[in-house]
């Protein structure tokens, strides 16, 4: 019989995925080119990075639809608190589809973008990559673990944090590299279908981010 086994990250372990591939990245670059950031190109950085990341979730979502979701169970939230800055899609996909989904990204505003950056010696878009490419770090380790799984559908439901897979397999079991099991179900729940869901204190992070940001590159022109 079919369930859905649910599972959570290990915020402390891809914490420490994430520097670790933002130390390779660096040395990586450090030997590939002559990098160099200016305080301006610092500001730059600073700005873009929010908007690079909201296009990180949003090439997800684009993925999803592409490969066979229906964009009215895709929604998005920002918990600055929490630390959540995500893409949900809250109904059943096949293997293909999230693991298109999930190295997408990865792949293309990471991969892409830093070898572009590398070629053109443009110190922000290899500093975007590479943080996008480190933030890749909870995709990593779900579509590597993914590609090990046979014969189940994903789904993502009202708590950001967890997910869902559906299968007639055993899971309760089965090591995950970098998630934990937190139970299974029979359905999940998915009442909330609001499509943007933003926190009162992340709008407040937000205003003060892009003040400070825009105050330090008007300070040095």
């Amino acid at each position: 019989m079919k369930k859905y086994y649910l599972y959570e990250m290990k915020g402390m372990f891809l914490q420490i995925f994430s520097i670790i591939i933002f130390i390779v990245m660096g040395l990586l670059t450090y030997f590939l080119c002559d990098f160099k950031i200016t305080y301006n190109d610092f500001i730059l950085i600073f700005l873009l990075m929010l908007p690079y990341l909201i296009l990180h979730e949003i090439l997800h979502s684009i993925s999803y639809v592409v490969n066979g979701a229906s964009f009215k169970n895709i929604t998005y939230e920002v918990h600055i608190e929490k630390g959540i800055l995500c893409c949900l899609c809250k109904q059943n996909i096949n293997k293909r589809n999230i693991l298109i989904s999930l190295i997408t990204p990865f792949i293309i505003i990471g991969v892409i973008t830093y070898i572009i950056g590398i070629i053109l010696n443009n110190s922000i878009l290899i500093s975007l990559s590479i943080i996008n490419i480190s933030g890749c770090s909870g995709d990593l380790v779900m579509f590597f673990d993914f590609l090990r799984l046979n014969d189940f559908e994903y789904s993502e439901y009202d708590n950001p944090m967890a997910f869902g897979i559906y299968t007639k397999n055993d899971l309760s079991k089965k090591e995950m590299f970098g998630l934990r099991n937190i139970g299974s179900t029979n359905k999940l729940e998915i009442k909330d279908l609001k499509k943007i869901k933003v926190s009162k204190l992340s709008i407040g992070f937000f205003i003060v981010y892009y003040l400070t940001g825009i105050m330090n590159l008007l300070l040095i022109r």
